[in-house]
């Protein structure tokens, strides 16, 4: 099958195109823009509840201990490990460049990053805890309690510690990735391998999925379009069911949130039931599932050295590097 054909295949599947992004010197992917208009006190705060184990029943769980900042913002685990030890039903997505994605978690049920940061204090395997909880453990905290009300006009409330985590989210940010650096035009950012496996990339038919400015994100698809994924993986749970769970519309049971690219040399295992535990795997197995194809393991080799270009490094966020909002 030609990649045009791949193209038109996929597409059919997509539902909904929301996020759809202008091309990049005619091609697929654009570079990451510089952060702007993040409040850095409101950032800083964030940082410190993102580390925060008192967000959890038990004073154990954080949210960096699934996203974990110095491992690609995910926790390198199969399925996530939460509150007493419980295995959690699916795979830990990065953290990195999710101000990027048009939704939040596999299935999407979260539009904003304020509603993800919500959903784990509340879910019983993760955090295992909810805000009548939590509130009054942030409150006895001086410190905190005086920062809340210099940030905040009400305070410590559920809303703002959520206003706070995401903000520091959005600082989240691997600008000037070496591909980054390419697409502005230094052709000595990235290897000839490399090149060339964008060109692979693009051929295969990857980038129908994987485009735009953080290489997926911006859309939802079939896992399993041209192949039956689950009847051969088998052992088929609730967590397999992806936007299924969220709308309740056979179209879209096995339907997920396409994944970031940018930082995924760093996030084994793969998919969201982290059943691919090498990036070889990962590109062997969509291939066969979502394109219908075989990929040469040469050019395999190539892709993935493309894909090692697009992950760009993480600086923690200088307050003084941030424009603060425009005033309302």
């Amino acid at each position: 099958m030609g990649a045009i054909a791949v193209f038109l295949t996929v597409l059919i599947t997509i539902e909904p195109l929301h996020a759809k992004q202008e091309l990049w010197r005619g091609g697929p992917i654009a570079p990451l823009p510089p952060l702007e208009n993040i409040d850095p006190e409101k950032a800083q705060l964030g940082e410190t509840l993102f580390h925060d184990p008192r967000l959890s029943a038990d004073d154990t769980v954080s949210c960096a201990t699934c996203h974990d900042l110095s491992s690609g913002g995910a926790d390198g685990l199969a399925k996530a490990i939460g509150i007493g030890g419980a295995e959690g039903p699916i795979n830990t997505p990065t953290v990195y460049n999710s101000a990027y994605n048009f939704s939040q978690f596999w299935n999407g049920r979260a539009e904003t990053l304020e509603e993800q940061a919500a959903g784990p204090v509340h879910n019983p395997v993760e955090m295992g805890a909810n805000w009548d909880m939590v509130i009054p453990k942030l409150y006895a905290d001086e410190d905190i309690r005086k920062t809340f009300e210099k940030l905040y006009p009400d305070g410590i409330t559920a809303d703002n510690i959520v206003h706070a985590i995401a903000t520091f989210e959005r600082t989240l940010v691997t600008v000037n990735s070496p591909f980054d650096q390419y697409l502005r035009g230094d052709k000595d950012a990235i290897t000839a391998e490399a090149e060339q496996g964008y060109q692979l990339f693009q051929s295969y038919g990857c980038a129908a999925c994987h485009q735009g400015v953080n290489v997926g994100g911006n859309m939802y698809q079939t896992m399993g379009a041209m192949g039956d994924y689950f009847g051969d993986r088998g052992n088929v749970d609730d967590s397999d069911m992806g936007r299924y769970t969220v709308t309740g519309r056979e179209k879209d049971r096995h339907v997920f949130k396409v994944p970031s690219l940018r930082m995924v040399v760093h996030t084994a295992p793969y998919f969201h039931d982290g059943s691919a535990e090498t990036l070889q795997d990962a590109i062997r197995n969509m291939a066969k599932y979502q394109l219908g194809r075989e990929i040469a393991d040469a050019d395999v080799q190539k892709i993935i050295a493309f894909l090692a270009s697009l992950a760009g490094e993480y600086e923690r966020f200088d307050p003084n590097d941030y424009k603060r909002p425009d005033p309302d």
